[in-house]
């Protein structure tokens, strides 16, 4: 066989289902309770013939690919409705080559389209990653071959052609030596409005059977990962982490933290302001050593024009809403930025590609100086969970931030016997409620990823009902078109 086969996108249809949460999630400038869920449907035909099927699912996130206040929710939902459109056209007319070199081959004309059409580099970025997961998942099912083992072996034809920066180094000797963990531990979101003690939730509780606040997920789950939403506001942001530290403070054994400006940063002298306010305050002693890095606190607008150097002397920064296509890790490494986010809704190849740059680097300067972090976009029960956990796990993250758990009870919206598939596929990574709903099963903290491991194509043993989504929707901007 083939390592690397040749194969072409035949067609690409989309479905939707709406995901209400069972609590509101504040990060940015977004206060999000529903969106809609889109699953890709692709068909691949390898050249030997044979037809075959390949799926993906992201959540339709507002205000995080495009933060303009003059965009509606609506207006969000339509960008990436259109990403998708134009990358299914430029897929396909991409003809025949291995799944990495469609992604290749299609890209430039997609982005341009995408300019052209006033979507920014993550909205473009968002429909070509969902059509290529696709694409890896139909041709891991037409071979009967896992994910994991489509990657060691190369069989998806990944190269240094985007990565010019990579071509001295040994791609294929790379991936051969990705051994994915049999788990990865949960870093728990905590929003910039969740509760943060079960006392905060008094007189507006849902007892729905999952927890409410901080306090009761650190019991429920044994989380001793945590991504703190800032706000951009230091007096504020100062409180809300006392508040959040004397929590963290009940947990016996060693806890490690994230921060997350989420942009709301306009420049690096206010980031390095809120990193010395931390260091000041005794309330924050415990919480200050367990950071790990500080994810993306500056605007977009001027992440890549702005050297932090003076920031990242004391804390590892990293980018992510600034990640918009795959030239951006050595713009930012040059600014003094030491990490980046892998998210399967920016790109499969790309996350993978910048892994390996995080490989080159450190063994050029000596020291595990870079590194590659592991983020959430609401990724939700199903698909586009198992999909985002099979990528961190072969980019070596250790934790993942993991929130669609939080904010959405497990697989609501998905009818019975839907879940009931996905538990029966994925015993390791779902548990059963006794409502009777599908649940990510986080046990001392962590999900195991054995199911995800053995699964023929991208990490999903089984598939949603297509019958109870809705066709997406043609965006209103193309059919004035």
């Amino acid at each position: 066989m083939n390592r690397a086969p040749q194969l072409r996108l035949v067609a690409a249809s989309f479905h939707e289902r709406q995901v209400r949460l069972r609590l509101p999630f504040r990060f940015g400038v977004v206060t999000l309770t529903e969106a809609p869920q889109l699953f890709v449907r692709a068909q691949v035909r390898l050249a030997d013939g044979r037809l075959g099927e390949g799926i993906s699912a992201e959540l339709l996130v507002p205000k995080w690919f495009d933060k303009s206040p003059e965009l509606s929710n609506e207006d969000n939902f339509d960008q990436l409705r259109r990403s998708l459109i134009f990358a299914r056209r430029h897929l396909i007319a991409a003809g025949a080559s291995t799944a990495f070199g469609l992604s290749v081959a299609a890209e430039p004309g997609h982005r341009a389209q995408c300019t052209g059409a006033g979507l920014n580099g993550l909205v473009a970025s968002f429909g070509l990653a969902l059509l290529e997961r696709a694409i890896i998942d139909a041709l891991g099912r037409l071979d009967g071959v896992p994910a994991f083992a489509l990657v060691r072996e190369n069989r998806m034809g990944i190269t240094a052609e985007t990565t010019p920066d990579l071509a001295s180094f040994d791609l294929d000797k790379f991936l051969d030596g990705l051994r994915p963990a049999p788990s990865i531990f949960i870093r728990h979101t905590v929003g910039l409005v969740d509760a943060l003690t079960r006392a905060d939730t008094a007189g507006k509780r849902l007892d729905d059977g999952l927890p409410e606040s901080l306090q009761e997920a650190i019991a429920a789950y044994g989380h001793r990962y945590f991504k703190l939403k800032v706000g951009g506001s230091i007096d504020v942001d100062i409180e809300r982490l006392a508040g959040i530290a004397a929590v963290l403070e009940r947990i016996a054994q060693p806890y490690f933290v994230t921060l997350d400006g989420n942009e709301q940063f306009e420049h690096v002298d206010a980031v390095i302001e809120l990193w010395r306010r931390i260091g000041e305050d005794p309330r924050l002693a415990r919480l200050k050593a367990a950071i790990l890095l500080i994810e993306q606190p500056i605007a977009r607008g001027r992440t890549l024009s702005e050297p932090i150097h003076a920031l990242a002397r004391e804390v590892p920064v990293e980018v992510d809403e600034s990640d918009a296509d795959i030239g951006v890790f050595p713009q930012a490494r040059a600014l003094g930025y030491r990490g980046i986010s892998s998210k399967s809704c920016k790109g499969f190849y790309r996350a993978l590609l910048n892994r390996a740059r995080v490989a080159h680097w450190n063994v050029e300067e000596g020291a595990e100086r870079y590194f590659m972090s592991a983020e959430d976009l609401t990724t939700q029960a199903g698909v586009a969970v198992q999909q985002d956990l099979a990528l961190a796990a072969l980019v070596g993250a250790k934790h993942i931030e993991r929130n669609g758990h939080q904010y959405v009870d497990g697989m609501a919206g998905a009818p019975q016997a839907e879940q009931d598939a996905f538990l029966a596929a994925h015993p390791d990574l779902y548990a059963r409620a006794q409502n009777g709903r599908a649940r990510l099963a986080i046990r001392d903290g962590a999900v195991a990823l054995g199911s995800l491991a053995r699964a023929p194509g991208l990490a999903v043993g089984t598939t949603p009902d297509w019958n109870a989504m809705t066709p997406s929707p043609a965006p209103a901007s193309l059919v004035k078109e």
